[in-house]
């Protein structure tokens, strides 16, 4: 197994001031000009073998590599016969799919710049105001909406007048990708002008602590992260890689990370139209009944549900772990228990533990910046820098670093925003993320580090002592199991911490009282959650005195929550101060007081 990944080798540098850098001793080996370059690498190589695929019927819409580069060559001819010039840009409001990708792969091929949208913007009246945010910032020339008819009112709003409509079908005055596929045209002096420093995309930040920004995505950067994986995953190479992925290609992990690295490694992507939600996980096993893959993403919500569903169903428990080479989660830390599950029906199918890891990175990195690239038996880790890059950790206390990042896969600046590009950056370049880290092991660097929130979330009791929030917030998940589908953790300025718990799907089901303005009271429950939080400790930075269970869903209109899922904290705690108050008031019924030590 240990031949199969590449081992950590880290170099520290300590400074004077305190800080400490950290990079790998490893070069930075061969990188692709384009990300064409992969698609007409592999449409020579493997021809036959599929690249993307989604759903039809009982069975799947595959598209071939020799397909997919003829197919985008000649839809990027047919846009630039629609009068789009190189550095135009094409908003993308509707979500994963093949005719997604190839647009995505005509646009690179003539220097066209995509900007996909969470689909939910589209799909969510109250949200559409994000869809004309990002038009207003990025000014496009087209926008793409799959089914056009259905999405005829988001074609047709102000914000995208005067715009070319691409559709796959439907949509009023609308050009269809079959038609310009069919019209073509001749690209080779728009491809000629394609280089690493032409930007491929713009992604929009997720929004989670301020307005969206728009984050310019460069060829380079993207060929350059790929690289930096592959020299950590080596197996990548060995077979090309296959993956049934839902993770939104509006977001750097599944439109950067996941699609890049099956385009780089001659893999193939098969679009999962299911979700880690109650209501579309059924055709997440649907999918899977049909197609596992080599390796296998998903984030911790995602990853418990199909634990359940492997217990269930020992043939696709079978199925799903034969062939896998790593299974990866990401957006938060793993519950150890779901890693434990997992572990142990693979070792039962196979005799073995395939990779289990992560990695961080933001939208700015392109996205992976720090790897778990060989195997470890915790959760958590987010492992060392790849070859390229470089972390500088700036001490917040004696275990405890402000996280910054710098290589070439890091991005220059945000769109029409030199203010905020300047406060992005140190004198040095490193890119302040706001992320902190710890250390897995001080003495023991190759070890990598772990994650442990953002500082931003990090707040002070009315006596002065500091609450990580991020970490407390992962604790308190999992103490309360299928209670809770998330926590925001509060008591800035108060006396003590208290938690605004975001129901399951179960707690829901089982609300047997009232709902009252804003909060659910489930005396069946009251009790278990009661227990359950005052186990968490006594000491006065991680007591939790009380909680409340909200009635109301978190809103994506109402910027609460971002289309990645991300809690936007303080819009929240400002859209429910009077909630908030509530939860601060020993006398309000749907308070529930844990009873537990105080300090």
């Amino acid at each position: 197994m240990t031949n199969r990944y590449r081992a950590h080798d880290v170099i520290r540098e300590d400074r004077p001031d305190g800080s400490i850098l950290l990079r790998a001793r490893a070069e930075l080996g061969p990188v692709a000009a384009r990300t064409t370059d992969w698609l007409d690498d592999w449409a020579a190589r493997t021809p036959d073998a599929v690249f993307l695929a989604e759903r039809s019927g009982p069975g799947w819409r595959e598209v071939r590599y020799a397909q997919a580069h003829d197919q985008a060559r000649a839809l990027a001819g047919g846009l630039l016969g629609l009068g789009l010039e190189p550095g135009d840009r094409i908003l993308i409001v509707s979500g994963n799919s093949v005719d997604h990708g190839l647009l995505a792969m005509a646009a690179q091929y003539v220097g066209l710049v995509i900007v996909p949208l969470a689909e939910q913007y589209a799909l969510i009246p109250a949200a559409r105001g994000q869809i004309d945010f990002a038009a207003g910032l990025v000014k496009p020339k087209a926008v793409f909406a799959e089914d056009g008819d259905a999405l005829a009112d988001v074609l047709t709003r102000d914000a995208l007048a005067g715009m070319i409509r691409l559709c796959s079908r439907g949509g009023p005055g609308a050009h269809h990708l079959d038609d310009l596929m069919r019209a073509g045209g001749d690209i080779a002096a728009a491809h000629a002008q394609v280089g690493p420093d032409t930007i491929a995309k713009i992604l929009m930040t997720s929004g989670s602590t301020s307005a969206p920004k728009g984050v310019p995505t460069t060829h380079r950067m993207m060929c350059v992260n790929q690289a930096q994986i592959g020299h950590g995953m080596p197996f990548l190479q060995a077979r090309p890689p296959v993956i049934l992925d839902w993770l939104p290609w509006n977001h750097v992990f599944g439109g950067s990370h996941n699609f890049n690295m099956m385009l780089a490694n001659g893999g193939a992507l098969y679009v999962d139209g299911g979700k880690p939600a109650p209501h579309l996980i059924g055709r997440t096993f649907e999918n899977l009944r049909l197609k596992t893959g080599t390796m296998t993403f998903n984030v911790p919500l995602g990853f418990a549900m199909i634990r359940d569903e492997l217990k269930r169903d020992g043939d696709l428990r079978h199925r799903y772990f034969a062939e896998l080479d790593m299974l990866f989660y990401a957006g938060a830390s793993l519950a150890q228990d779901v890693w434990a599950d997992l572990e142990a029906m693979a070792r039962e199918v196979r005799g073995e533990m395939p990779l289990f890891t992560s990695s961080w990175g933001l939208t700015e990195t392109a996205p992976a910046h720090l790897l778990q690239h060989q195997p470890t038996d915790r959760s958590g880790v987010i492992g060392v820098p790849l070859p390229g890059g470089e972390v500088k950790l700036i001490p917040v206390d004696e275990h405890r670093f402000d996280v910054r990042a710098r290589g070439p896969n890091l991005f220059s600046g945000y769109l029409d925003a030199p203010d905020q590009t300047a406060a992005a950056f140190d004198e040095e370049g490193f890119f302040k993320t706001g992320d902190a880290m710890i250390f897995v092991d001080p003495a023991r660097m190759n070890l990598g580090l772990r994650f442990d929130g953002r500082l931003s979330e990090d707040f002070k009791l009315a006596s002065g002592t500091w609450v990580r929030a991020a970490g407390l917030r992962l604790d308190v998940l999992t103490r309360l199991g299928d209670v809770a589908a998330d926590v925001i953790v509060t008591g800035a300025d108060r006396d003590d911490i208290g938690v605004f718990i975001v129901p399951s799907a179960a707690t829901r089901a089982a609300a047997d009282a009232a709902e009252d303005a804003g909060a659910l009271t489930v005396p069946s429950l009251a009790a278990t959650i009661r227990d359950r939080l005052a186990a968490i400790g006594g000491s006065q930075s991680t007591r939790i005195a009380r909680a409340m269970i909200l009635s109301e869903p978190l809103s994506m209109a109402d910027g609460e929550v971002t289309a990645k899922g991300s809690i936007n904290f303080r819009k929240l705690l400002d859209r429910r101060a009077g909630l908030l108050a509530r939860l601060h008031d020993d006398a309000d019924p749907a308070t529930i007081l844990t009873g537990g030590p105080k300090p």
